[in-house]
């Protein structure tokens, strides 16, 4: 088989390729001709019709200088000096062999033509001053009359010399057609010939050569019956393998995104731990020290100062010492709010919501329908709360929301909680490839991830200029 196939290829493909690019080549030679005869024929058939249009715009001239001569009265409003200007245009154009035609410059040559433009030139020049004179209105009357007769006496002779022009156009036009047409014919034939010697120096051999193989193949078709036979059974054996080895690649795949999900829960439960750490360091240490440094300066403020500026540096310390008091209080809250504590959930969204609302200036709207009855564990509780905290964070500064719905539902078996803005929406669909600020897709992702580690379920609703809705369900 390996020396019939390098037989086969090498006695064909020589030939095949040879007969392949001649006909290759006569097809783009007989594209290339048509695309060609096509243009000329299109720059021709404008180039007729702008010399016909100058016999026509000759005929308006004068029927204009008559009109304007004798004072017929008419309804032929036309400029005639705009008139003059495209009739003179258009022949120096022509007799030029420069002719724009769709913004490109159509060039012919044709000796014939320049002889005939050159015998017409004189008359054109003379028609054309005679014609100015006649329509000009700052002419005198027996001027005008005398332009007139000579237009009328050089009128005919132009209009014959443009008509000989306009078949000398055409009888050109025709012969490039009939030279177009032998060529053609030729390109045809040598199309057909190759065909022919393809056919006979090509495919027949290639008919022979197949038969031979065909023969060939059947003689080995029982050989390779048996071979496939073996190679089912060993088929079998490898897609049971197979098998196996996808189970213990789920299992393990399985079990990584289990290692996966504890260890995410050991780092935020550390991070809880941590930040409960350090919001009691700052509210039971430096918390103390302010409000024990307020206490002292309130204390100051029965000394009489000897200048008033310094009494008003210690009023704006005080109000200094308050403020940082009230910002470590604010940190400390945010670090770990003692009411979800000591309250619960339920106080603890209240109070978010109506401190965020001030702090933003954003209307927050906070509606609760749960069993009390029903008590939720530590790591349910600062789960949904960091969530809430982040999608409120997101709708305030990203969202350019005016107005948040938050709704909390709880019974016995599910805990859903809805956070809806009329922020500038998003496509969900290019979350993650959208040129949106990280801190957008970095909060999403936390969301996603407690909702996660709570066994819920997280729903994203968002389109561009209609808000998003996050919806976060909790099996309890």
């Amino acid at each position: 088989m390996e020396r019939l196939d390098k037989r086969v290829a090498g006695s064909l493909t020589r030939f095949y390729v040879v007969a392949l690019c001649v006909v290759a080549m006569l097809t783009i030679s007989g594209l290339f001709l048509i695309r060609r005869a096509i243009n000329r024929l299109n720059h021709d058939s404008r180039i007729v019709n702008v010399a016909g249009r100058q016999r026509m715009l000759s005929q308006r001239l004068t029927k204009l200088a008559v009109l304007k001569t004798t004072g017929i009265p008419h309804r032929d409003h036309a400029d005639a000096a705009a008139l003059l200007d495209q009739w003179k245009n258009s022949h120096q154009q022509l007799a030029s062999r420069k002719l724009p035609v769709g913004g490109r410059l159509v060039v012919w040559k044709s000796q014939a033509l320049d002889s005939m433009f050159a015998a017409l030139n004189p008359v054109f020049d003379s028609l054309f001053v005679q014609l100015s004179n006649a329509a000009g209105d700052s002419t005198p009357v027996r001027d005008r009359q005398l332009a007139l007769g000579h237009v009328l006496d050089k009128e005919q002779e132009y209009l014959a010399g443009m008509d000989r022009i306009v078949y000398q156009f055409d009888r050109e036009n025709v012969g490039r057609l009939e030279n177009l047409e032998r060529i053609e014919w030729i390109l045809d034939i040598m199309t057909i010939l190759v065909l022919f010697a393809e056919g006979l120096l090509i495919f027949r051999p290639v008919v022979n050569t197949t038969r031979r193989v065909v023969r060939m193949l059947t003689e080995s078709e029982n050989a390779l019956q048996q071979s496939n036979e073996k190679l089912k059974e060993t088929n079998r054996q490898l897609v049971v393998a197979q098998n196996e080895l996808l189970r213990v690649e789920e299992e393990k795949y399985a079990l990584q995104l289990a290692e996966d999900r504890v260890r995410a829960a050991a780092l935020i439960e550390g991070q809880e731990e941590e930040r409960k750490r350090f919001a009691l360091e700052l509210h039971d240490g430096i918390g103390q020290m302010l409000t024990a440094l307020k206490l002292h300066a309130e204390k100051l403020k029965s000394v009489q100062f000897h200048e008033e500026k310094h009494q008003k540096q210690f009023g704006r310390l005080t109000a200094l010492v308050q403020d940082i008091i009230q910002t470590t209080r604010q940190v400390s809250f945010n670090l770990m709010p003692s009411v979800l504590s000591d309250f619960g959930l339920q106080a603890a969204l209240k109070l978010l919501c109506g401190q965020t609302a001030e702090a933003s200036g954003i209307r927050i709207d906070f509606a609760v329908v749960a069993d009390d009855s029903v008590k939720l564990e530590r790591a349910v509780e600062t789960g949904l709360y960091r969530i809430a905290q982040e999608a409120l964070n997101n709708a305030v500064k990203h969202a350019r929301a005016t107005h948040i719905d938050m709704k909390l539902h709880q019974n016995h078996h599910l805990l859903t909680l809805e956070i809806a803005d009329n922020g500038k929406g998003f496509l969900i669909s290019n979350l993650n490839t959208e040129p949106a600020p990280p801190r957008i897709h970095q909060g999403i992702e936390n969301i996603r991830t407690r909702t996660q580690l709570l066994n819920g379920h997280l729903e994203i609703i968002s389109k561009v200029d209609s808000g998003t809705r996050l919806v976060i369900r909790v099996d309890l």
